[in-house]
């Protein structure tokens, strides 16, 4: 057990993280030019803020959260999503008061004690974008085009955009009669979550992932049909807003998402290509979370994107990632006297932002060409006494075979030149 990672972790290895860090930089880049900036909230949580934000009639707060007692008796869960402590954040740190909209991004680990499947784990990466103070359509489309933007400079093709309204609390209110109304004469076959939703949120009954739930529910009345007049002249203003910036959708009336804290605006981009179809990531409107979890009202919208599943589908894609990671020059040496001096000449290359080796086992010069050779360096050098004392020495282009004859004060400039 001790050499073995728990159920539903994973080791990101160093043959794997140049991916990773590939993504997270055009992430930070698209975010910054949309003027989002970086927020980092901790890894942990009092358990009621999920409860209250999140929502305990979901999937989340009923199955999955991690919670435990600490060593003061205090409830704490590690966060299942990120939403919940970044408007935790807001509220605490009384980002009110400054310039609206607020625009935050953030790239965390979530834990969920959930089945684990190919692209979903127990502890996984999320990126998540939160927009705090702007009641209309714009900023929906703002956060929309984030994605679609990410996607573009990524190079993922064949997703599809879903979009849905399901309403506010006074369109809401009216629609939970008509679809108690529908449900009631099939509630016996439901499962027990769906009787139990049936009382406390009758909307996340269209959430239920068992078959037999979705057979009963298929004709159910649509929430888009019965939204309040606010609603609907928002949904439409999305719609404009995306169809201005030549965004193509779908509206898709069954999606509600998985969480409490949603209102009007929902959204999902969706995989059509083989081997991957299903949801990459999804978000949407909550304009009563800030005010559930203690702060004044304020409306919001956001979404999160599982990083393994858009892993999964650049792969799927074939999608190159490249990887400058390789190490730019080996200094290979023949006795002590070089050594130290290869010492000083990698430090210094180091120290100028150029990625450089020498032999740290004891190697024979044979031994070291071969390990340069495993690395994959770009070039090499021989120092012994004789390039040393003359100043110069042979720089070899590992790639092309190439060989130039070189002075040891050139060697920088050569490589930052490239040659």
């Amino acid at each position: 057990m001790l050499t073995k990672a728990p159920k539903g972790t994973k080791d990101i290895l160093p043959s794997e993280v140049y991916k990773w860090q590939y993504i997270e930089s055009i992430i930070a880049d698209v975010c910054r030019s949309f003027g989002y900036k970086e927020i980092r909230i901790p890894v942990f949580e009092h358990t009621e803020l999920f409860q209250r934000g999140v929502g305990d009639t979901t999937d989340i707060v009923q199955k999955e959260m991690y919670t435990f007692l600490d060593k003061g008796g205090r409830s704490i869960t590690l966060r299942p999503e990120g939403t919940a402590g970044v408007v935790r954040s807001y509220i605490e740190h009384g980002m009110s008061s400054l310039p609206q909209p607020i625009k935050l991004y953030y790239n965390i680990t979530a834990y969920r004690h959930e089945n684990v499947q190919k692209g979903r784990y127990r502890e996984f990466h999320q990126f998540g974008v939160e927009a705090f103070g702007a009641k209309g359509p714009s900023i929906d489309v703002e956060v929309i085009s984030i994605l679609d933007l990410l996607f573009k400079k990524l190079g993922i093709k064949g997703v599809e955009l879903n979009i849905n309204s399901i309403g506010c609390p006074v369109c809401r209110r009216e629609y939970n009669i008509k679809l108690k109304e529908f449900v009631k004469p099939v509630i016996e076959h439901l499962c027990e979550n769906c009787k139990t939703r049936y009382e406390r949120n009758p909307l996340r009954i269209l959430d239920c992932k068992e078959d037999k739930c979705k057979s009963y529910l298929k004709d159910a009345p649509a929430l888009i049909d019965n939204l309040c007049d606010e609603c609907t002249e928002h949904f439409e203003g999305l719609k404009a807003g995306l169809d201005n910036l030549g965004i193509e959708y779908k509206v898709e009336k069954n999606i509600v998402r998985g969480l409490d804290y949603y209102t009007k605006t929902v959204f999902e981009f969706v995989s059509k290509n083989v081997g991957t179809q299903g949801t990459i990531c999804g978000g949407g409107r909550y304009d009563g979370l800030i005010e559930t979890c203690g702060g004044t009202p304020t409306p919001g919208i956001g979404f999160a994107l599982g990083m393994e599943r858009l892993l999964l589908e650049m792969e799927s894609q074939g999608i190159a990632i490249p990887n400058d990671e390789d190490i730019e020059i080996y200094v290979a040496t023949i006795g002590e006297k070089a050594d130290r001096y290869a010492s000083k000449l990698v430090y210094r290359l180091r120290s100028e932002g150029i990625s450089a080796e020498k032999d740290l086992m004891g190697r024979s010069l044979k031994a070291q060409m071969k390990h340069a050779d495993k690395l994959g360096v770009k070039y090499v050098v021989v120092l012994g006494d004789d390039e040393i004392d003359s100043n110069r020495t042979v720089l070899k282009n590992m790639k092309t075979g190439q060989q130039k004859d070189v002075s040891l004060d050139s060697i920088l400039d050569r490589l930052r030149r490239k040659e």
